[in-house]
């Protein structure tokens, strides 16, 4: 394994630079696209179990199955991958974040309509402040699930650290079987490790308050 890290390291900062890139581009746009959908389920009650129903049917299908049904609408590479990780990351998003808002005490959300408050005041500048733990904790768990289904994207040509472990399959190479597999996994506990402390400073802040 350190030879091969010697002789050709490019063969692993490459994959992981390009993982990284995946996974913020992709989170970026989820954490968008979930803000809009949550507002519009606050907003019109009847849709919110509605449009968690649907994406947790999505969330069901396997994730080289998906791949394989925008294949032919989107093509190869990353742009397919981006699509089908950020639609994977919804159900975790919206859930989170209707639960977080939900869990608002009533009696909170009633005194800032009293003192004249609009719906959309309300959320932003009561709701969501207080719903912080339960956001965080959806972004937390949608990263370590982008970077794990992310290795999967390679077989679609999107590259990143998927690319070594089935290079490494496919011609038996233990070295790089094991680098993608640590490689993954070390990322994920990283990131996930940063986010959960970033989580409880968020929720040691909110109860300070």
């Amino acid at each position: 394994m350190i030879n091969f890290m010697m002789r050709h390291p490019e063969k692993l900062t490459e994959p992981l630079i390009t993982h990284i890139r995946l996974v913020s581009v992709t989170m970026v746009i989820s954490v968008l696209l979930a803000a809009v959908l949550t507002v519009v389920a606050i907003r019109w009650e009847k849709t919110a179990d509605v449009i968690l129903h649907l994406f947790s049917v999505i969330y069901s299908v396997p994730s080289l199955a998906l791949f394989a049904l925008l294949i032919p609408v989107t093509g190869l590479g990353t742009v397919s991958a981006v699509i089908v990780l950020t639609i994977y990351n919804q159900y975790l998003l919206i859930r989170n974040f209707l639960t977080g808002i939900r869990e608002v005490e009533t009696s909170v959300v009633e005194a800032a309509v009293g003192i004249g408050m609009t719906q959309m005041q309300v959320l932003w500048k009561v709701q969501l402040p207080l719903a912080k733990k339960a956001v965080f904790a959806g972004i937390r768990l949608a990263v370590v699930s982008t970077i794990g289904i992310g290795t999967i994207a390679s077989c679609i040509n999107a590259g990143g650290l998927g690319v070594l472990l089935f290079d490494g399959l496919r011609s038996m190479n233990v070295s790089k079987i094991l680098w993608g597999s640590i490689l993954s996994a070390s990322l994920a506990i990283l990131v996930n490790t940063i986010l959960k402390a970033l989580e409880n400073r968020v929720s040691r802040s909110i109860f300070i308050k």
